[in-house]
């Protein structure tokens, strides 16, 4: 009974401190209205930005965070702006833990290395990782599921000119870049993903586990890793990392049938650098609840046709709208299904939109602006904070 009352206090909890906050006349911290939080405009170092996210899952199961001013803990050191999007499944612990943890790595690698780097962003992906393990090992013993919770992690961090996109998982971002020849603006995927309803994804694990033929199996008519999970690459999924987590008392259904010498998911982010262009105007980073339901392109054409303010609110709707079509029901209809239930509909969907000032993203060593931190949902969730499990009746997009 004690954790009944523990996982309905950690559910209607989260919600009403979400909910009081976006009560408040000042957008500062961003707004609540039902299921949607979202924080319409705001100025960073490098631009403006926009950011919403709708909940669907019990428990958000998406985290999300834009940080803008010292990337460092020096004092002069680099300034820019970071942006993560953290896709959580099978709870919200490990997207939790990451948006409590990866940008104070990052900032850590930073100052060591007195620059910004993809190796400061690998380190602090790894720091990340052998943090929520030892979250694992700790609580094993008491909360075994904990093994089974990951997340897909997308960073991007904009400073001296570049853009560097890291991901592991599959969550995405976009950039729209303008044509000047003829004034359109076409979408560029600025992001690698890793999902295995890509062939190219299946064949790169095969090619690390060629004596596993079983690595990847068709199941149900979806490619999954070990039939279990869609994803090869993420933070935490450590009952498919290290094989003294995948044993009892480990529920059944994540147990694998023989153990595995080798890590099966890997924490190892894709990285690119893009140096931005005057013609680069806005990166679009979101969950794959977004990309489920809109194209590259028309997202970025909804972007580049409205007003700034609130894009990222009019891109979560535009995906809701698609939802509600491919079930043959009204959006009005669909926005009045409960957490929980409304996860047969579509997925949490995280947006940051994120507009490139051509002017200040290109100077290599900006002045003090002030800092910006803002977290989508617009509450702060403590790393300790764990959700009870329940064998899910409905599986997510990630099983």
């Amino acid at each position: 009974m004690s954790a009944v009352m523990d996982y309905f206090r950690s559910c209607w909890g989260a919600r009403s401190r979400a909910g009081r906050r976006g009560k408040k006349g000042s957008d500062s911290a961003g707004r609540q209205d039902g299921l949607l939080w979202y924080k319409d405009a705001g100025q960073m170092a490098t631009g403006e930005f926009s950011m919403a996210v709708v909940q669907a899952n019990n428990l958000l199961e998406d985290q999300s965070q834009l940080e803008s001013g010292s990337l460092s803990m020096a004092d002069p050191g680099p300034q820019g702006t970071f942006v993560g999007v953290y896709d959580g499944h099978g709870g919200p612990e490990t997207s939790r833990f990451i948006n409590d943890n990866m940008f104070h790595h990052l900032k850590r690698f930073a100052t060591e290395h007195k620059c910004m780097s993809a190796d400061v962003i690998r380190k602090a992906f790894q720091a990340t990782e052998d943090g929520f393990l030892s979250v694992v090992t700790r609580e094993w013993a008491r909360k075994p599921q904990i093994a089974a919770v990951g997340s897909c992690c997308l960073v991007g961090v904009i400073c001296a000119g570049n853009l560097y996109i890291a991901n592991a998982g599959d969550s995405r971002a976009v950039l729209g870049r303008i044509v000047k020849a003829t004034g359109e603006v076409v979408a560029m995927q600025l992001s690698a993903e890793h999902n295995v309803c890509y062939e190219e994804v299946r064949q790169e694990l095969q090619s690390s586990h060629p004596d596993d033929p079983q690595i990847v199996v068709l199941k149900h008519n979806v490619w999954r890793v070990k039939g279990l999970i869609q994803i090869s690459r993420s933070i935490g999924d450590v009952y498919l990392k290290k094989p003294e987590y995948n044993r009892t008392p480990l529920h059944s259904k994540f147990r694998l049938r023989e153990t595995f010498k080798k890590p099966i998911l890997t924490s190892e982010p894709a990285i690119a650098v893009h140096q931005i262009q005057p013609n680069d105007q806005f990166v679009i980073f979101a969950s794959d609840g977004l990309w489920e339901h809109l194209s590259n392109q028309d997202a970025v054409d909804l972007v580049q046709s409205s007003p700034r303010n609130g894009i990222a609110r009019r891109l979560v709707k535009a995906a809701m709208q698609e939802a509600a079509k491919k079930r043959e029901m009204r959006y009005s209809d669909l926005k009045k299904i409960e957490r929980g239930v409304r996860r047969h509909f579509h997925d949490d969907i995280t947006v940051v939109v994120v507009f490139l000032d051509a002017n200040a993203v290109s100077k290599p060593g900006w002045s003090k602006t002030p800092s910006v931190s803002v977290r989508g949902g617009g509450m702060s969730v403590p790393a300790n904070s764990l959700a009870p499990f329940s064998a899910p009746t409905m599986l997510g997009s990630r099983y």
